[in-house]
């Protein structure tokens, strides 16, 4: 038995890990297209807006990314956790969750990050607009 908690605990910590990264992308990713938009409003230069579009997608994606790792170690865990105790074999191997969990543009279309990101970018084309007026 002592080995099943031991390997939930590893998936864990995985999973733990996947969503602290998406905390800190959803923070850099506000924090940097906050700091263009006060760049932009201090010139008035409507570069630095077109600028926020980029590190937007980017952090959009890996957060995408982050967030399927998280969904496929979940899916090892549920496995894991049903597992005889004599059967563990401490695998951290997701691969065959695949086909169970969505591919990585869906997952970045979910309503979950669809509405974070979505609304950065939809600030960034008003702030676009409002400079460009």
């Amino acid at each position: 038995m002592d080995n099943k908690v031991a390997h939930l605990g590893m998936i864990q910590t995985a999973i733990t890990r996947m969503a602290s990264n998406s905390f800190l992308i959803k923070r850099w990713s506000v924090t940097l297209v906050a700091a263009l938009f006060a760049l932009a409003a201090a010139n008035g230069n409507a570069r630095f807006v077109y600028l926020a579009f980029f590190p937007t997608f980017m952090f959009w994606a890996l957060d995408a990314y982050f967030l399927r790792q998280e969904r496929l170690f979940r899916k090892l865990y549920d496995h894991a956790r049903v597992l005889d105790a004599a059967s563990v074999d401490y695998s951290m191997d997701t691969q065959s969750f695949e086909t169970q969990v969505s591919c990585t543009m869906r997952v970045a279309l979910s309503p979950t990050l669809g509405l974070f990101h979505g609304t950065i970018t939809a600030v960034a084309i008003a702030v676009l607009l409002v400079i460009c007026a």
